[in-house]
């Protein structure tokens, strides 16, 4: 059983994908649920979704045209140190993307885009960024985790913040589908699962 449910459609924008749930993540059954995490600020900053979301609304990313997953599905780990190389379903992923076909596949930190690219024999370095090699022809781009513990600007490759990271990735991303629009004609057309 997944320890955080993955929020998955097909053609998506983008498909955020995290090493594995943090422990407040896995309690709160929210998505960067953990103090200080700012993944939500961040999107919502970058313009990748125009609401400002919670973790307590992460299930709302689908009508932005964004998905939600993690590497390791069935542990959750505040430390990825404490995972181990059988907590990842690298198989997993590619049978997603190969489902799914997002635009965009965004590694929410360098851990689980290190092990991919490991495991596609391409060596454990990755730069933040567009990567040169996709998953199941899907691009790839990596992001600087959001959380608390990474505010370190010297890792940054670059970029003055982490924010601006997430505000390339926007600028690749195709246009963001308006979720009250979607929604209004959902009900125009009797499709509205409240009636």
């Amino acid at each position: 059983m997944s320890v955080l449910p993955d929020y998955l459609a097909p053609n998506l924008r983008v498909v955020f994908c995290g090493t594995a749930a943090g422990n407040v993540s896995a309690a709160a059954g929210h998505y960067y649920a953990g103090p200080g995490n700012e993944f939500w600020a961040f999107l919502h900053d970058a313009k990748i979704v125009s609401a400002a979301l919670t973790p307590d609304k992460d299930n709302e990313v689908l009508g932005y045209g964004v998905g939600l997953t993690d590497l390791a599905k069935k542990r959750s780990a505040s430390n990825d140190a404490n995972l181990s190389p059988d907590d990842y379903d690298v198989s997993g992923l590619v049978r997603k993307m190969e489902r799914y076909r997002p635009a965009w596949l965004a590694f929410h930190g360098k851990t689980a885009a290190k092990v991919m690219s490991r495991s596609f024999k391409l060596g454990p370095e990755v730069a933040l960024g567009i990567q040169d090699w996709t998953v199941s022809g899907v691009r790839v781009f990596v992001l600087p985790s959001g959380s608390g513990a990474n505010r370190n600007t010297k890792y940054l490759e670059g970029k003055p913040t982490r924010l601006a990271w997430f505000k390339s990735l926007a600028r690749e991303l195709p246009a963001a589908p308006d979720p009250e629009a979607t929604q209004s004609t959902r009900q125009a057309q009797g499709d509205n699962p409240s009636t």
